[in-house]
C-alpha cells in the first residue's frame, strides 16, 4: 500500500532562489507516530510538517525530523500554510494554525515569486543569564570569547535556544562546530540549538547560522522561530524590532526571513514572514506536484 502523498516546497526563499526544502503531508488518521517518523526520514528534508485538516477551528500541524518530533517549526508553519493556500485555489487566505499547544494567526498571499506567508509567533521569553553557562557551547562552536560581539542570551518562543552574536560576517562564515560536543552541551542545558548571527552596520539585516544537532539538524537552512527570537532581543536591547535574517549561504541555499517585534501588555510578541517557492506547483490546483513514497519503514 502506498504511503501518503508528500509535497516538497522551498520555504523562506531569498530573491526567488534557495530556501529550505520542507516536506508537507496532509495527515492521515491511520498513521502512527512511528509511520510519521519513518516518512520524515525518507523525505530527505530536514523537517516534515504533518497537517491535520479535519479539526474544526484550525488545522493542527505536527513536525518531525530524522531524530523525532518537534514541538514547533517556524519555516514548517510557513511551508504548510503555502500548501494549504495552494490546495484551496484562493489567492489569499487568513487563517489560524495550531501546533505544540499554541494557536497562531496566519496570512498567506499568492505572489508572482511564490506564496508569501506571515504568522504571529506569540510572546518571546528572554533570559540574561546565558553567559554563565555558554562557555561549553562557545567552545563547541570552535569560537573564542574574543569572537563574541555582545552578551549571549537565551530566547524562547516555547523552546529555549541560545542567541550568540559574533563580531563580523567572516567569523560567522568560518564557524566549524564540533557537532557531537555541541549536541551534548545543548541537551545538558536544555537548549534546542545555537543561533549565531552577525548584524549589518545598519542593524536592519543580519546574517545567521542555526546549529541544532541535538534535534538531528546539524545546520538549518532557515530557522524562522530563531529569527523571531532575534527580533525580540533587538527590540529589548536597542528599540528596533524589525529585522531581515539571511541564512543558508554556507549550504548554498540562500534563505530570507522577516521578523517584526512589538512590546505589548503580555510581553514582546513577534510576527514572522517568508516566501515559499512551490516550484512546478505554482499552477491551478489540484496540479501540485506530489512525490509519493511507498509504505513507511517498519
Amino acid at each position: 500500500m502506498a504511503g501518503p502523498p508528500v509535497a516538497v516546497v522551498n520555504a523562506c526563499t531569498r530573491d526567488g532562489q534557495g530556501g529550505s526544502p520542507t516536506a508537507v503531508v496532509i495527515d492521515d488518521a491511520t498513521l502512527t507516530d512511528d509511520d510519521r517518523h519513518a516518512i520524515a526520514r525518507r523525505t530527505g528534508t530536514s523537517h516534515t510538517a504533518f497537517v491535520d485538516t479535519s479539526t474544526a477551528d484550525a488545522p493542527t500541524v505536527r513536525f518531525f525530523t530524522s531524530a523525532g518530533e518537534l514541538t514547533n517549526c517556524g519555516h514548517g508553519i510557513i511551508a504548510a500554510q503555502a500548501v494549504l493556500l495552494h490546495r484551496s485555489g484562493a489567492t489569499e487566505h487568513h487563517d489560524r494554525l495550531r501546533t505544540g499547544g499554541r494557536t497562531f494567526a496566519t496570512t498567506a498571499i499568492r505572489r508572482r515569486d511564490g506564496v508569501e506567508v506571515w504568522f504571529d509567533q506569540g510572546a518571546i521569553a528572554l533570559a540574561d543569564d546565558a553567559d554563565a553557562t555558554a562557555g561549553g557551547i562557545i567552545a563547541a562552536l570552535g569560537l573564542q570569547r574574543a569572537d563574541i560581539a555582545a552578551d549571549v542570551r537565551v530566547a524562547s518562543p516555547g523552546t529555549p535556544r541560545l542567541l550568540v552574536p559574533v563580531r563580523d560576517h567572516r567569523t560567522l562564515q568560518s564557524i566549524q562546530p564540533d557537532f557531537d560536543r555541541l549536541a551534548t552541551e545543548c541537551r545538558r542545558l536544555g537548549y534546542l540549538g545555537c543561533f549565531t548571527y552577525a548584524l549589518s552596520a545598519t542593524t536592519r539585516t543580519a546574517a545567521a547560522r542555526m546549529f541544532a544537532p541535538a534535534i538531528g539538524v546539524n545546520e538549518d537552512i532557515a530557522n524562522a522561530n530563531s529569527a523571531g527570537c532575534l527580533a525580540a532581543h533587538l527590540l529589548d536591547t536597542s528599540g528596533n524590532g524589525d529585522i531581515e535574517v539571511h541564512q543558508g549561504d554556507t549550504l548554498r541555499r540562500p534563505s530570507s526571513i522577516s521578523a517584526s517585534a512589538n512590546r505589548t501588555g503580555s510581553g514582546i510578541v513577534v510576527r514572522i514572514g517568508g516566501v515559499v517557492d512551490l516550484g512546478p506547483a505554482i499552477v491551478p490546483p489540484p496540479l501540485i506536484e506530489w512525490v509519493t513514497f511507498g509504505p513507511p519503514d517498519q
